[in-house]
């Protein structure tokens, strides 16, 4: 292609920009309205919303040394009571209102798995205090797998 042509084409399309942003212009909020849409998407998909339902962060290392925290995403909970042990680790209980197929906690490079017990109960012994996250994969009303994380947490 010639350099000419080069230049026509991109006069061209110009021309058509300018012509297409007169008769259908982009929306002023377009962008803002589409990061929201995939920050909204990517926290109902991979992150659940954290409340503390009693204690708080400081509580795990405070005199009480327990802390209780609720995580959801819309469709699935869980519920994670955090002690310190006698000997500075943690242990922590934990239930979910959904059908658990797998149910990880992951700190760093360390996993520790757990089997779901009646009612959805489950437990992670001597975890090293630190920032961890909850993996599950649940299965949903309809059958279908999907994977549940919580946000990191202080245990």
């Amino acid at each position: 292609m010639e350099t000419e042509d080069f230049a026509a084409d991109a006069a061209l399309f110009a021309r058509m920009r300018h012509m297409w942003e007169e008769i259908d212009p982009v929306p002023a909020d377009l962008v803002d309205r589409m990061v929201a849409a995939v920050a909204v998407e990517d926290l109902s998909r991979e992150y659940a919303l954290l409340t503390l339902v009693e204690g708080s962060f400081a509580a795990v290392r405070g005199e009480s040394d327990t802390a209780t925290l609720q995580f959801s995403d819309g469709t699935t909970s869980v519920l994670l009571h955090v002690t310190a042990t006698e000997d500075g680790g943690r242990r922590v209980d934990g239930w979910v209102d959904a059908t658990a197929l797998a149910i990880r906690l992951v700190q760093g490079e360390r996993e520790w798995a757990a089997d779901p017990g009646e009612h959805g109960r489950f437990a992670f012994e001597e975890v090293s205090p630190g920032m961890a996250r909850l993996r599950l994969v649940v299965r949903a009303a309809d059958g279908e797998l999907r994977d549940f994380q919580t946000p990191q947490f202080e245990v």
